[in-house]
Protein backbone atom coordinates (compact mmCIF):
# COMPACT_ATOMS: atom_id res chain seq x y z
CA UNK A 1 0.00 0.00 0.00
CA UNK A 2 1.54 3.57 -1.12
CA UNK A 3 2.18 6.01 1.85
CA UNK A 4 -0.34 8.83 2.50
CA UNK A 5 1.84 11.63 1.63
CA UNK A 6 1.61 14.58 4.10
CA UNK A 7 3.48 18.13 3.53
CA UNK A 8 4.08 20.27 6.71
CA UNK A 9 6.50 23.82 6.24
CA UNK A 10 9.84 23.74 7.65
CA UNK A 11 9.55 27.78 6.97
CA UNK A 12 10.37 29.74 10.27
CA UNK A 13 7.03 31.65 10.21
CA UNK A 14 5.13 28.48 9.52
CA UNK A 15 7.44 27.14 12.77
CA UNK A 16 7.23 30.45 14.75
CA UNK A 17 2.72 29.31 14.89
CA UNK A 18 3.56 25.65 15.59
CA UNK A 19 3.87 23.36 11.93
CA UNK A 20 6.50 21.50 14.06
CA UNK A 21 4.35 20.27 16.79
CA UNK A 22 1.41 19.96 14.02
CA UNK A 23 3.99 18.01 11.96
CA UNK A 24 4.37 15.71 15.03
CA UNK A 25 0.96 15.44 15.89
CA UNK A 26 1.02 13.75 12.43
CA UNK A 27 3.43 11.22 12.86
CA UNK A 28 1.83 10.40 16.19
CA UNK A 29 -1.63 9.80 15.12
CA UNK A 30 -0.69 8.25 12.31
CA UNK A 31 1.01 5.71 14.35
CA UNK A 32 -1.80 5.20 16.88
CA UNK A 33 -4.00 4.49 14.00
CA UNK A 34 -1.33 2.03 12.13
CA UNK A 35 -1.21 4.21 8.77
CA UNK A 36 1.92 4.62 6.40
CA UNK A 37 2.73 8.29 6.40
CA UNK A 38 5.36 9.64 4.70
CA UNK A 39 6.04 13.51 6.32
CA UNK A 40 7.57 16.11 3.95
CA UNK A 41 8.53 19.21 5.62
CA UNK A 42 8.82 22.03 2.58
CA UNK A 43 9.44 25.76 2.34
CA UNK A 44 5.74 27.96 2.96
CA UNK A 45 3.64 28.34 0.14
CA UNK A 46 3.26 32.05 1.39
CA UNK A 47 -0.18 31.72 2.59
CA UNK A 48 1.19 32.91 6.09
CA UNK A 49 -2.50 33.43 7.58
CA UNK A 50 -3.10 29.71 7.14
CA UNK A 51 -0.55 28.41 8.50
CA UNK A 52 0.86 25.92 9.52
CA UNK A 53 -0.65 24.79 6.01
CA UNK A 54 -1.47 20.93 5.95
CA UNK A 55 -1.31 19.64 2.15
CA UNK A 56 -2.21 16.01 1.54
CA UNK A 57 -1.47 14.36 -2.28
CA UNK A 58 -4.39 12.95 -3.50
CA UNK A 59 -5.52 11.36 -6.58
CA UNK A 60 -6.61 14.80 -7.56
CA UNK A 61 -3.73 16.82 -6.46
CA UNK A 62 -2.20 18.35 -3.21
CA UNK A 63 -5.34 19.36 -1.04
CA UNK A 64 -5.07 22.01 1.54
CA UNK A 65 -6.05 22.66 5.15
CA UNK A 66 -5.02 24.57 7.76
CA UNK A 67 -4.67 26.62 9.65
CA UNK A 68 -3.62 23.16 11.20
CA UNK A 69 -3.19 22.46 15.12
CA UNK A 70 -2.18 19.59 16.69
CA UNK A 71 -5.91 19.52 18.18
CA UNK A 72 -7.05 19.34 14.82
CA UNK A 73 -4.93 16.43 13.58
CA UNK A 74 -7.07 13.89 14.49
CA UNK A 75 -10.74 15.36 13.38
CA UNK A 76 -8.68 15.38 9.67
CA UNK A 77 -7.66 11.71 9.78
CA UNK A 78 -11.58 11.02 10.83
CA UNK A 79 -12.36 13.11 7.59
CA UNK A 80 -10.09 10.63 5.28
CA UNK A 81 -7.70 13.57 4.54
CA UNK A 82 -5.73 11.32 1.99
CA UNK A 83 -8.99 11.41 0.04
CA UNK A 84 -9.53 15.08 0.18
CA UNK A 85 -12.16 14.77 2.63
CA UNK A 86 -14.67 17.23 3.84
CA UNK A 87 -13.37 19.34 7.10
CA UNK A 88 -13.77 22.48 8.51
CA UNK A 89 -10.25 23.41 7.91
CA UNK A 90 -10.51 22.33 4.05
CA UNK A 91 -9.31 25.13 1.45
CA UNK A 92 -9.89 22.78 -1.69
CA UNK A 93 -6.80 21.77 -4.15
CA UNK A 94 -3.84 23.82 -3.09
CA UNK A 95 -3.34 25.28 -6.98
CA UNK A 96 -6.53 26.26 -7.04
CA UNK A 97 -6.53 28.55 -4.24
CA UNK A 98 -6.93 32.14 -5.53
CA UNK A 99 -4.10 33.48 -3.91
CA UNK A 100 -2.19 30.98 -5.61
CA UNK A 101 -3.57 30.57 -9.00
CA UNK A 102 -3.48 34.72 -9.94
CA UNK A 103 0.25 34.58 -9.12
CA UNK A 104 2.85 34.69 -11.53
CA UNK A 105 5.73 32.04 -9.65
CA UNK A 106 9.24 32.72 -11.29
CA UNK A 107 11.86 33.12 -8.70
CA UNK A 108 9.08 30.96 -6.33
CA UNK A 109 8.07 28.57 -8.74
CA UNK A 110 9.50 25.38 -6.04
CA UNK A 111 8.69 26.68 -2.86
CA UNK A 112 6.20 25.14 -1.19
CA UNK A 113 6.29 22.34 -3.62
CA UNK A 114 9.64 20.48 -3.55
CA UNK A 115 12.15 19.39 -0.03
CA UNK A 116 14.46 22.14 -0.21
CA UNK A 117 17.02 19.46 1.36
CA UNK A 118 16.54 17.33 -1.72
CA UNK A 119 19.31 17.82 -4.23
CA UNK A 120 16.99 15.45 -6.33
CA UNK A 121 13.71 17.07 -5.76
CA UNK A 122 15.36 20.18 -6.82
CA UNK A 123 16.71 18.57 -10.30
CA UNK A 124 13.10 16.87 -10.95
CA UNK A 125 11.75 20.05 -10.76
CA UNK A 126 14.00 21.73 -13.69
CA UNK A 127 16.80 22.32 -11.13
CA UNK A 128 20.46 22.84 -12.61
CA UNK A 129 19.07 23.98 -15.87
CA UNK A 130 20.15 26.96 -15.80
CA UNK A 131 23.10 26.12 -14.89
CA UNK A 132 23.72 23.76 -17.69
CA UNK A 133 23.04 26.07 -20.43
CA UNK A 134 25.75 28.30 -19.22
CA UNK A 135 28.51 25.85 -19.22
CA UNK A 136 27.70 25.37 -22.81
CA UNK A 137 27.95 29.65 -23.12
CA UNK A 138 31.03 31.68 -23.28
CA UNK A 139 31.01 33.73 -19.90
CA UNK A 140 30.23 37.17 -22.06
CA UNK A 141 26.87 35.24 -24.07
CA UNK A 142 25.78 34.44 -20.47
CA UNK A 143 25.90 38.55 -19.15
CA UNK A 144 24.21 39.25 -22.49
CA UNK A 145 21.43 36.91 -21.72
CA UNK A 146 21.10 38.52 -18.24
CA UNK A 147 21.29 41.89 -19.70
CA UNK A 148 19.14 41.50 -22.46
CA UNK A 149 16.33 39.88 -19.76
CA UNK A 150 16.27 43.32 -18.27
CA UNK A 151 16.86 41.65 -14.78
CA UNK A 152 17.60 44.84 -12.36
CA UNK A 153 18.90 44.41 -8.55
CA UNK A 154 16.36 43.33 -5.81
CA UNK A 155 17.41 44.72 -3.14
CA UNK A 156 16.84 48.20 -3.36
CA UNK A 157 18.37 49.98 -6.38
CA UNK A 158 17.50 48.59 -8.93
CA UNK A 159 20.79 48.55 -11.01
CA UNK A 160 20.48 46.07 -13.93
CA UNK A 161 22.84 43.51 -13.02
CA UNK A 162 23.61 42.58 -16.81
CA UNK A 163 25.43 45.98 -16.49
CA UNK A 164 27.09 45.00 -13.01
CA UNK A 165 28.19 41.53 -14.21
CA UNK A 166 29.94 43.16 -17.73
CA UNK A 167 31.93 44.92 -15.64
CA UNK A 168 33.33 42.72 -13.62
CA UNK A 169 33.89 40.37 -16.61
CA UNK A 170 35.32 43.22 -17.90
CA UNK A 171 37.88 44.16 -15.11
CA UNK A 172 41.08 42.68 -14.70
CA UNK A 173 42.58 40.19 -12.17
CA UNK A 174 43.18 36.72 -11.43
CA UNK A 175 40.63 36.52 -8.09
CA UNK A 176 36.95 37.80 -8.58
CA UNK A 177 34.25 37.33 -5.93
CA UNK A 178 30.43 36.70 -6.27
CA UNK A 179 29.07 38.49 -3.11
CA UNK A 180 25.16 38.05 -2.34
CA UNK A 181 23.47 40.45 0.57
CA UNK A 182 21.38 38.30 2.31
CA UNK A 183 21.21 40.95 5.05
CA UNK A 184 17.79 41.18 4.74
CA UNK A 185 16.85 43.79 7.31
CA UNK A 186 13.87 46.19 6.32
CA UNK A 187 10.40 46.14 7.73
CA UNK A 188 8.03 44.11 5.63
CA UNK A 189 10.76 41.47 4.02
CA UNK A 190 10.79 37.95 4.54
CA UNK A 191 10.88 37.04 0.78
CA UNK A 192 14.87 36.00 1.03
CA UNK A 193 14.57 34.17 3.86
CA UNK A 194 11.58 31.93 2.25
CA UNK A 195 13.65 31.45 -0.64
CA UNK A 196 16.75 30.34 1.58
CA UNK A 197 14.77 28.43 3.72
CA UNK A 198 12.28 27.12 0.75
CA UNK A 199 14.34 26.44 -2.15
CA UNK A 200 17.81 27.08 -1.46
CA UNK A 201 19.59 25.33 -4.36
CA UNK A 202 18.33 28.10 -6.53
CA UNK A 203 20.12 31.02 -4.71
CA UNK A 204 22.95 28.30 -4.98
CA UNK A 205 22.54 27.71 -8.69
CA UNK A 206 22.43 31.76 -9.69
CA UNK A 207 25.30 32.11 -7.70
CA UNK A 208 27.62 29.38 -9.45
CA UNK A 209 25.57 30.81 -12.79
CA UNK A 210 27.30 34.45 -11.86
CA UNK A 211 30.19 33.05 -11.48
CA UNK A 212 31.22 31.28 -14.22
CA UNK A 213 29.26 34.41 -16.21
CA UNK A 214 31.94 36.91 -14.65
CA UNK A 215 35.61 34.43 -13.94
CA UNK A 216 34.82 34.87 -10.16
CA UNK A 217 35.57 31.44 -8.42
CA UNK A 218 34.55 32.15 -4.79
CA UNK A 219 31.24 33.39 -3.60
CA UNK A 220 29.71 33.91 -0.10
CA UNK A 221 26.36 34.34 0.94
CA UNK A 222 26.48 37.54 3.51
CA UNK A 223 23.54 35.76 5.78
CA UNK A 224 22.15 37.96 8.77
CA UNK A 225 22.50 35.88 11.89
CA UNK A 226 18.63 36.43 13.06
CA UNK A 227 18.55 33.81 10.51
CA UNK A 228 19.72 30.14 12.17
CA UNK A 229 17.11 28.15 9.81
CA UNK A 230 18.10 29.71 6.48
CA UNK A 231 21.78 29.01 7.25
CA UNK A 232 20.86 25.56 8.30
CA UNK A 233 19.09 24.76 5.20
CA UNK A 234 21.86 26.63 2.84
CA UNK A 235 24.45 24.77 4.76
CA UNK A 236 23.09 21.53 3.87
CA UNK A 237 22.03 22.44 0.52
CA UNK A 238 26.01 23.86 -0.60
CA UNK A 239 27.10 20.31 0.87
CA UNK A 240 25.19 18.25 -1.07
CA UNK A 241 25.98 20.42 -4.35
CA UNK A 242 29.54 19.98 -3.24
CA UNK A 243 29.04 15.86 -3.03
CA UNK A 244 26.94 16.27 -6.61
CA UNK A 245 30.06 17.78 -8.27
CA UNK A 246 27.82 20.81 -8.90
CA UNK A 247 29.81 23.46 -6.25
CA UNK A 248 34.09 22.91 -6.14
CA UNK A 249 36.68 22.14 -8.69
CA UNK A 250 35.76 21.29 -12.15
CA UNK A 251 32.04 21.58 -12.13
CA UNK A 252 30.02 18.99 -13.93
CA UNK A 253 33.16 18.19 -15.66
CA UNK A 254 33.16 21.69 -17.28
CA UNK A 255 36.79 22.64 -16.15
CA UNK A 256 34.71 25.06 -14.82
CA UNK A 257 35.48 26.00 -10.46
CA UNK A 258 33.15 27.56 -7.73
CA UNK A 259 33.48 27.60 -4.02
CA UNK A 260 30.68 28.74 -1.84
CA UNK A 261 30.07 29.84 1.56
CA UNK A 262 27.79 31.35 4.37
CA UNK A 263 29.31 33.84 6.33
CA UNK A 264 27.24 35.97 9.18
CA UNK A 265 26.41 39.29 10.25
CA UNK A 266 26.09 40.64 13.20
CA UNK A 267 22.66 42.21 12.94
CA UNK A 268 23.72 46.16 12.03
CA UNK A 269 21.03 47.34 9.25
CA UNK A 270 23.75 49.37 7.67
CA UNK A 271 25.55 46.01 6.86
CA UNK A 272 22.87 45.98 4.20
CA UNK A 273 24.72 48.60 2.29
CA UNK A 274 27.22 47.25 -0.13
CA UNK A 275 30.34 48.85 0.47
CA UNK A 276 29.49 48.21 4.48
CA UNK A 277 28.63 44.37 3.66
CA UNK A 278 32.31 43.81 2.38
CA UNK A 279 33.86 45.69 5.45
CA UNK A 280 31.61 44.00 7.59
CA UNK A 281 33.11 40.56 5.35
CA UNK A 282 36.46 41.50 5.58
CA UNK A 283 36.42 41.33 9.53
CA UNK A 284 36.02 45.67 9.96
CA UNK A 285 33.56 47.12 11.19
CA UNK A 286 30.71 48.06 8.68
CA UNK A 287 31.02 51.58 7.66
CA UNK A 288 30.20 52.90 3.99
CA UNK A 289 32.99 53.28 1.47
CA UNK A 290 33.57 56.37 -0.53
CA UNK A 291 32.75 55.27 -4.05
CA UNK A 292 34.62 55.32 -6.67
CA UNK A 293 36.17 52.80 -6.62
CA UNK A 294 33.25 50.47 -7.41
CA UNK A 295 33.01 47.20 -5.90
CA UNK A 296 32.83 45.91 -9.37
CA UNK A 297 36.36 46.89 -9.79
CA UNK A 298 37.23 46.83 -6.13
CA UNK A 299 35.35 45.44 -3.61
CA UNK A 300 35.93 42.25 -1.96
CA UNK A 301 39.94 42.64 -0.69
CA UNK A 302 40.03 44.84 -3.71
CA UNK A 303 38.95 42.76 -5.91
CA UNK A 304 36.34 43.37 -8.26
CA UNK A 305 33.25 41.51 -7.04
CA UNK A 306 29.63 41.02 -7.82
CA UNK A 307 27.14 41.68 -5.27
CA UNK A 308 23.35 40.93 -5.50
CA UNK A 309 20.82 40.39 -3.50
CA UNK A 310 18.59 36.78 -2.72
CA UNK A 311 15.99 37.48 -5.11
CA UNK A 312 18.17 38.88 -8.21
CA UNK A 313 20.89 36.14 -8.03
CA UNK A 314 17.97 33.50 -7.66
CA UNK A 315 16.21 35.40 -10.80
CA UNK A 316 18.94 34.20 -13.34
CA UNK A 317 18.85 30.15 -13.29
CA UNK A 318 15.39 30.50 -15.06
CA UNK A 319 16.75 33.30 -17.16
CA UNK A 320 19.64 30.66 -18.86
CA UNK A 321 17.07 28.02 -18.46
CA UNK A 322 13.58 29.86 -20.22
CA UNK A 323 15.62 32.42 -22.41
CA UNK A 324 16.16 36.58 -22.18
CA UNK A 325 13.37 36.72 -23.83
CA UNK A 326 10.87 34.34 -21.75
CA UNK A 327 11.43 36.32 -18.92
CA UNK A 328 11.46 40.14 -20.34
CA UNK A 329 7.68 39.28 -21.39
CA UNK A 330 6.57 39.73 -18.03
CA UNK A 331 6.47 43.24 -16.56
CA UNK A 332 6.24 46.61 -18.37
CA UNK A 333 8.13 49.16 -19.58
CA UNK A 334 11.87 48.88 -18.15
CA UNK A 335 10.81 46.78 -14.95
CA UNK A 336 11.33 43.03 -16.49
CA UNK A 337 10.42 40.06 -14.57
CA UNK A 338 8.45 39.19 -11.74
CA UNK A 339 8.39 40.82 -7.92
CA UNK A 340 8.23 38.65 -5.04
CA UNK A 341 5.78 41.03 -2.92
CA UNK A 342 5.44 41.09 0.81
CA UNK A 343 2.11 41.56 1.88
CA UNK A 344 2.46 42.76 6.30
CA UNK A 345 1.14 44.99 9.08
CA UNK A 346 -2.61 45.52 9.36
CA UNK A 347 -3.66 43.19 6.91
CA UNK A 348 -6.09 40.10 6.70
CA UNK A 349 -3.88 37.94 4.78
CA UNK A 350 -0.57 38.72 4.87
CA UNK A 351 1.55 36.88 3.13
CA UNK A 352 3.93 36.61 -0.27
CA UNK A 353 2.35 37.10 -3.72
CA UNK A 354 4.97 37.08 -6.95
CA UNK A 355 3.58 38.90 -9.70
CA UNK A 356 4.84 40.22 -12.83
CA UNK A 357 5.11 44.28 -12.31
CA UNK A 358 2.56 46.15 -13.15
CA UNK A 359 -0.18 44.88 -10.51
CA UNK A 360 -1.27 47.87 -8.49
CA UNK A 361 -0.89 48.37 -4.99
CA UNK A 362 -4.73 48.41 -4.22
CA UNK A 363 -4.99 44.70 -6.35
CA UNK A 364 -2.08 43.54 -3.67
CA UNK A 365 -3.88 44.92 -0.81
CA UNK A 366 -7.55 44.21 -1.37
CA UNK A 367 -7.63 41.31 -3.85
CA UNK A 368 -4.71 39.35 -2.51
CA UNK A 369 -4.42 40.96 1.21
CA UNK A 370 -8.42 41.34 1.77
CA UNK A 371 -8.42 44.44 3.10
CA UNK A 372 -7.47 45.57 6.74
CA UNK A 373 -7.08 42.95 9.72
CA UNK A 374 -8.86 45.25 11.84
CA UNK A 375 -11.48 45.58 8.97
CA UNK A 376 -11.07 49.94 9.19
CA UNK A 377 -10.32 51.88 5.91
CA UNK A 378 -6.44 51.48 5.12
CA UNK A 379 -5.14 54.99 5.43
CA UNK A 380 -1.82 54.46 4.37
CA UNK A 381 1.41 51.71 3.13
CA UNK A 382 4.88 51.54 3.66
CA UNK A 383 6.44 50.40 0.38
CA UNK A 384 10.03 49.49 0.59
CA UNK A 385 11.57 49.08 4.23
CA UNK A 386 11.80 51.36 7.06
CA UNK A 387 13.32 54.32 4.15
CA UNK A 388 10.23 53.69 1.78
CA UNK A 389 7.45 56.45 1.19
CA UNK A 390 4.29 56.02 2.93
CA UNK A 391 1.49 56.03 0.10
CA UNK A 392 -2.15 57.71 0.71
CA UNK A 393 -5.26 56.25 -0.75
CA UNK A 394 -4.93 58.41 -3.82
CA UNK A 395 -1.90 56.84 -4.59
CA UNK A 396 -3.35 52.93 -4.19
CA UNK A 397 -3.39 52.57 -8.40
CA UNK A 398 0.28 52.97 -8.52
CA UNK A 399 1.48 50.27 -10.90
CA UNK A 400 4.22 48.28 -9.32
CA UNK A 401 6.86 49.72 -11.54
CA UNK A 402 10.53 51.32 -10.73
CA UNK A 403 9.54 54.32 -12.58
CA UNK A 404 6.56 55.04 -11.60
CA UNK A 405 7.12 54.81 -8.01
CA UNK A 406 9.95 57.22 -8.39
CA UNK A 407 7.81 59.87 -10.12
CA UNK A 408 5.53 59.40 -6.88
CA UNK A 409 8.39 60.20 -4.84
CA UNK A 410 8.43 56.17 -3.99
CA UNK A 411 10.27 53.27 -4.32
CA UNK A 412 10.21 49.52 -4.73
CA UNK A 413 13.11 48.41 -2.80
CA UNK A 414 12.35 45.05 -1.48
CA UNK A 415 8.91 44.70 -2.11
CA UNK A 416 7.56 44.88 1.33
CA UNK A 417 4.48 46.24 1.90
CA UNK A 418 3.58 47.42 5.27
CA UNK A 419 -0.12 48.28 6.21
CA UNK A 420 -1.86 50.76 8.12
CA UNK A 421 -5.61 51.81 8.89
CA UNK A 422 -6.93 54.77 9.71
CA UNK A 423 -6.10 55.12 13.49
CA UNK A 424 -2.44 55.79 12.40
CA UNK A 425 -0.54 58.27 13.59
CA UNK A 426 1.58 59.64 10.60
CA UNK A 427 3.39 62.18 12.54
CA UNK A 428 4.87 59.14 14.69
CA UNK A 429 5.50 57.47 12.05
CA UNK A 430 8.08 60.27 10.01
CA UNK A 431 9.45 60.66 13.69
CA UNK A 432 10.06 56.90 13.94
CA UNK A 433 11.48 56.80 10.26
CA UNK A 434 14.40 59.94 11.67
CA UNK A 435 14.78 57.93 14.65
CA UNK A 436 15.57 54.73 12.74
CA UNK A 437 18.41 56.56 10.83
CA UNK A 438 19.63 57.68 14.03
CA UNK A 439 20.02 54.95 15.92
CA UNK A 440 21.40 52.97 12.62
CA UNK A 441 23.72 55.32 11.30
CA UNK A 442 27.39 54.14 11.21
CA UNK A 443 28.45 57.49 11.62
CA UNK A 444 30.75 57.77 8.99
CA UNK A 445 29.14 61.07 7.14
CA UNK A 446 27.77 64.88 9.09
CA UNK A 447 24.26 64.44 7.44
CA UNK A 448 23.17 61.16 8.62
CA UNK A 449 25.01 60.72 11.87
CA UNK A 450 23.92 64.45 12.81
CA UNK A 451 21.15 65.43 10.82
CA UNK A 452 19.27 62.47 11.64
CA UNK A 453 19.26 63.20 15.70
CA UNK A 454 18.42 66.84 14.97
CA UNK A 455 15.67 65.53 12.51
CA UNK A 456 14.11 63.76 15.69
CA UNK A 457 14.16 67.01 17.87
CA UNK A 458 12.78 69.07 14.76
CA UNK A 459 9.66 66.81 14.72
CA UNK A 460 9.33 66.75 18.46
CA UNK A 461 8.69 70.57 18.34
CA UNK A 462 6.76 70.78 15.33
CA UNK A 463 4.22 68.23 16.61
CA UNK A 464 4.22 70.06 19.99
CA UNK A 465 3.25 73.20 17.87
CA UNK A 466 6.51 75.39 18.71
CA UNK A 467 6.71 77.98 16.10
CA UNK A 468 5.24 75.43 13.56
CA UNK A 469 5.58 76.92 10.42
CA UNK A 470 9.66 77.38 11.34
CA UNK A 471 10.42 73.88 12.32
CA UNK A 472 8.67 72.30 9.04
CA UNK A 473 10.81 74.72 6.57
CA UNK A 474 13.84 73.53 9.09
CA UNK A 475 12.25 70.27 8.51
CA UNK A 476 12.29 70.51 4.87
CA UNK A 477 16.08 72.03 4.71
CA UNK A 478 17.09 69.24 6.91
CA UNK A 479 15.94 66.44 4.61
CA UNK A 480 17.49 68.46 1.87
CA UNK A 481 20.74 67.67 3.18
CA UNK A 482 20.14 64.50 3.98
CA UNK A 483 19.44 63.95 0.73
CA UNK A 484 22.15 65.18 -1.18
CA UNK A 485 24.59 65.27 1.21
CA UNK A 486 24.41 61.62 2.89
CA UNK A 487 27.39 58.86 1.55
CA UNK A 488 24.77 55.97 1.25
CA UNK A 489 20.85 55.54 0.85
CA UNK A 490 20.22 55.17 4.55
CA UNK A 491 20.87 58.89 5.44
CA UNK A 492 19.53 59.61 1.17
CA UNK A 493 16.44 57.74 1.65
CA UNK A 494 15.49 58.49 5.24
CA UNK A 495 13.55 61.39 3.65
CA UNK A 496 10.94 59.59 1.93
CA UNK A 497 9.48 58.52 4.84
CA UNK A 498 9.76 61.93 6.43
CA UNK A 499 8.56 64.13 3.46
CA UNK A 500 5.63 61.53 2.85
CA UNK A 501 4.11 61.56 5.69
CA UNK A 502 4.56 65.72 6.19
CA UNK A 503 2.80 65.99 2.59
CA UNK A 504 -0.18 63.56 2.57
CA UNK A 505 -1.08 63.58 5.77
CA UNK A 506 -0.27 67.28 7.17
CA UNK A 507 -3.17 66.98 9.55
CA UNK A 508 -1.27 65.01 12.28
CA UNK A 509 1.44 67.42 12.83
CA UNK A 510 -0.90 70.28 14.18
CA UNK A 511 -1.90 70.36 17.64
CA UNK A 512 -4.65 69.63 19.01
CA UNK A 513 -2.84 65.99 17.52
CA UNK A 514 -5.56 64.44 15.32
CA UNK A 515 -8.40 62.42 17.52
CA UNK A 516 -7.52 58.88 17.43
CA UNK A 517 -10.88 56.70 16.09
CA UNK A 518 -11.96 53.91 18.72
CA UNK A 519 -11.10 50.93 17.85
Amino acid sequence: MTALKIFVSRDAAARSVGADETANAILAEANRRNLDVELVRIGSRGMLWLEPLVEVSTAAGRTAYGPVTPRDVAGLFDADLGAGGKHRLAQGLTAEMPYLKNQERLTFARVGITDPRSLADYIEHSGYRGLQAALTMEPAAIVAAVTESGLRGRGGAAFPAGIKWKTVLGAPGTQKYIVCNADEGDSGTFSDRMVMEGDPFVLIEGMTIAGIATGATRGYIYLRWEYPDAKIALDAAIAAAYEAHYLGENIQGSGKNFDLEVRLGGGAYICGEETSLLESLEGKRGQVRFKPPLPALEGLFGKPTVINNVITLASVPIILDRGADFYKNFGMGRSRGTLPIQLTGNIKRGGLVERAFGVTLRELLYDYGGGSLSGRPIRAVQVGGPLGAYLPESQFDTPLDYEAFANAKAMLGHGGIVVFDDTVDMAAQARYAMEFCAVESCGKCTPCRIGSTRGVEVIDRLVAGENAAQQETILRDLCETLTYGSLCALGGLTPYPVLSALNHFPEDFVKPVRAQVPA
